[in-house]
């Protein structure tokens, strides 16, 4: 009885600030409806009661470690869920003061050693490469892609990024380039067959190196790209060109000056470099805890952390680089993770035969929260053009209009 009198409470509550249309249903058969005019979009299963203190604190941090447990089963299409389950983790924040409620981050301070970095990124990526073939695109850009006229499929989209970032930085034949993090090889296959440099690519996932180097003889490139599982610390040598998809919300906030030192350092003196990468929209770079951020260190990206822009700009600059250009590509995420988020959907009951249930439902609810954050501004992604510090601004070019004119390599697609 008391736990139905503190359910009926809550749902009560949720009714008068939200309204939204979903129904709870008890293992005992109770009902309770979370909205009072709209027939349930959403059903919520609660098949335990040990998931009933996660419901009455239902952040989504909470409410994600319930469902991957198996304490809560879902019924509804996946972006009703998301909108619900975002809905009543502000309610609960409003009932507890709102902003004011949430509570300070405690302070994290990875290790970030070669060590900890190496098992963090072979417990996100060594999944399974079938896995992840299943949901990305036929390259396996596991990236935001840019969707240049809005109209692009998945693949399109990721072949015109990745394009879009060598055309940034200038590649010519012959230049060297690093890939920081080269995931199972696409930027670097691209980079030698159709602008002509010599590519150097690596990866802390064995996983990856081992299809990307597959790939690379497969392509007959062998002469032109070399695949390396290497921490990027230990990359000797100096690079025309530098870029990093994806990689530096991995490295941590407290070591991103010297990330890009080391950038700095790998970067010939006349090179340019580019990353990419997801950033907050808390401009003091995680003072409070992000909706869902506890959920995904747990469970899916170990050890990341995201920095505000502007955090990432003054590191840069600490590094020893020179920022060119800034582009937001938020939009171009969303796009991203709904084909992914319905990609897995669509291949949900191949994806059981890979992997087990939890991890199943662990991406489900993170893909698909993923996109609505970007929706929503809870976080963005840039990719940020730089160079020495110091140089001379004749090296510049007068306008950005080079990263959008057809000045490629001819005669190839």
């Amino acid at each position: 009885m008391f736990w139905e009198k503190k359910l009926a409470q809550w749902a009560q509550q949720v009714r008068a600030q939200t309204n939204v249309p979903a129904r709870l249903v008890l293992w005992n058969g109770l009902q309770l409806d979370f909205g009072e005019f709209a027939a349930p979009r959403v059903t919520i299963k609660v098949r335990s009661a040990t998931a009933l203190p996660m419901l009455l604190a239902p952040s989504l941090d909470h409410l994600g470690e319930a469902y991957v447990k198996g304490l809560l089963d879902i019924d509804g299409s996946l972006a009703d869920i998301i909108h619900v389950s975002y809905a009543l983790a502000r309610s609960s924040a409003a009932g507890t003061g709102g902003a004011a409620g949430r509570l300070a981050r405690v302070a994290r301070h990875w290790s970030h050693s070669k060590a900890s970095d190496r098992k963090a990124i072979q417990y996100h990526y060594d999944v399974s490469n079938d896995f992840y073939k299943l949901w990305l695109d036929e390259s396996m850009v596991y990236s935001c892609a840019y969707f240049e006229n809005g109209d692009e499929d998945l693949a399109i989209a990721q072949r015109k990024k990745i394009d879009h970032i060598l055309t940034k930085i200038r590649l010519q034949p012959g230049q060297r380039l690093l890939d920081i993090g080269c995931g199972w090889g696409a930027l670097v296959l691209r980079a030698a067959s159709r602008f002509g440099a010599q590519c150097v690519g690596v990866t802390l996932s064995r996983n990856q190196f081992e299809l990307a180097t597959e790939r690379v003889k497969a392509a007959g490139l062998q002469d032109r790209v070399e695949i390396r599982l290497q921490d990027y610390r230990d990359v000797p040598g100096q690079f025309d060109r530098i870029t990093s998809v994806g990689m530096f919300e991995h490295v941590g906030r407290e070591h991103l000056p010297l990330y890009f030192s080391r950038m700095h350092d790998l970067l010939a003196d006349d090179g340019m470099a580019l990353n990419h990468g997801i950033t907050l929209t808390d401009a003091d770079s995680g003072a409070v805890v992000p909706e869902g951020g506890d959920f995904i260190d747990r469970y899916v990206f170990p050890d990341g952390e995201l920095p505000h822009i502007s955090l990432a700009l003054e590191c840069m600059q600490r590094g020893g680089l020179e920022v060119l250009d800034v582009e937001n590509l938020r939009r171009h995420y969303v796009r991203t993770l709904s084909i992914w988020s319905g990609n897995f959907e669509s291949h949900a009951q191949q994806i059981r035969a890979l992997v087990d249930e939890q991890r199943l439902r662990i991406w489900r609810v993170y893909l698909a929260g993923c996109a609505h954050a970007f929706e929503n501004d809870d976080v963005s992604i840039f990719q940020v053009l730089c160079r020495k510090a110091g140089r001379s601004a004749q090296q510049i070019p007068w306008s950005r209009r080079y990263m959008y004119d057809s000045g490629r390599p001819p005669g190839q697609p």
